[in-house]
């Protein structure tokens, strides 16, 4: 298989305004010749089904500049001028020269993603300078008993190179919530009958509990997944509340996480596993490895990358779980 390409290679084709490229091009070219080096080549990989995935993955929240920034509404709009779709194929080229050769992301704003300036648009990009970061997506486009649209998007990102789809943890806490079995086990249909790795995304453990009840057939999960020692954690008193009434968390009671998976046989990618940034890398990237999950998305910055894989490899080289391996 060939090596990815190098930054300096994506730079060299990455305008995608002619009027505009001199610019771009330059301001690129001085970041990528500034940024830290790789501590080492490489990175541990898993597999989910077929497909071989780093331990690390990256997260492509802010890449569509979602950046859960909680009261600090600006973060949306800074993340939005930062990563225009130069910065996010050089991004992509930071992360393969450091091992992660997997992208998660949603499609944002449906269909318009493929048009330029969209993430799946960009992503097509980066392939075609020779990029090989493998997508997994999660389709937002509505779930219902029908499915015509949630099969049309992800007949489109197939076609388009996807190489796994989840349905994402918005929709399935709500269909779970909801008692909506039936249409959780279609949609990870949907995706098999695509001929992808199909698996099931959530906020809520519930979700994840009921497929396993239920024997729905996903692949793998996309859970949630941090410890509650940073300053706006939930209080005790708050952790059996509704998820929409419980501020500054994602994973509601993290020792209930670690003791549900123990018994899941299915990869498990941990999730918002820095808690939104309020956990440092080191110790959130020890934290869920140590506790159980195959593997880790984290929301990066291009310039956040070589220091990132570096903490994760150390963490994998030293790792002490009970769970197994799960890919």
């Amino acid at each position: 298989m060939p090596s990815p390409l190098s930054r300096r290679a994506f730079v060299q084709g990455s305008v995608l305004g002619a009027a505009a490229g001199a610019m771009a091009l330059r301001g690129i070219r001085a970041v990528a010749e500034d940024a830290p080096k790789p501590a080492a080549s490489g990175m541990p990989r898993g597999k989910i089904g077929k497909l071989e995935v780093s331990r690390i993955l990256l997260g492509g929240n802010l890449l569509t500049h979602f950046t859960h920034g909680r009261d600090l509404n600006y973060t949306y709009r800074l993340a939005a001028h930062y990563n225009t779709p130069a910065k996010i194929i050089e991004t992509l080229a930071v992360a393969e020269e450091n091992g992660i050769n997997t992208l998660s992301v949603h499609t944002a704003n449906n269909y318009s993603a493929w048009n330029p300036g969209g993430v799946i648009h960009t992503l097509l990009e980066h392939r075609k300078r020779g990029g090989k970061m493998q997508w997994i997506i999660c389709p937002t486009a509505p779930v219902n008993d029908a499915m015509e649209a949630y099969k049309q998007m992800v007949k489109r990102l197939v076609d388009s190179g996807c190489d796994a789809i989840y349905l994402w943890g918005v929709y399935a806490d709500g269909m779970v919530a909801r008692k909506q079995f039936d249409q959780v086990a279609k949609a990870v249909q949907v995706a098999k009958d695509a001929g992808v790795p199909s698996g099931v995304g959530g906020h809520d453990l519930n979700v994840v509990l009921q497929c396993e009840e239920r024997k729905i057939d996903a692949d793998f999960y996309i859970k949630t997944f941090h410890h509650h020692k940073y300053p706006t954690a939930p209080k005790p008193e708050q952790i059996k509340g509704p998820i929409s009434e419980i501020p500054g968390y994602w994973c509601s009671d993290p020792p209930a996480v670690v003791a549900a998976m123990k018994e899941v046989k299915k990869p498990w990618i941990a999730f918002k596993i820095m808690a939104a940034g309020a956990i440092p890398p080191k110790d959130a990237v020890s934290y869920v490895f140590n506790h159980g999950a195959d593997h880790a998305l984290l929301g990066m910055f291009d310039f956040e990358i070589a220091e990132d894989a570096k903490i994760a490899r150390e963490a994998l080289a030293g790792v002490q779980r009970e769970r197994p391996w799960l890919s």
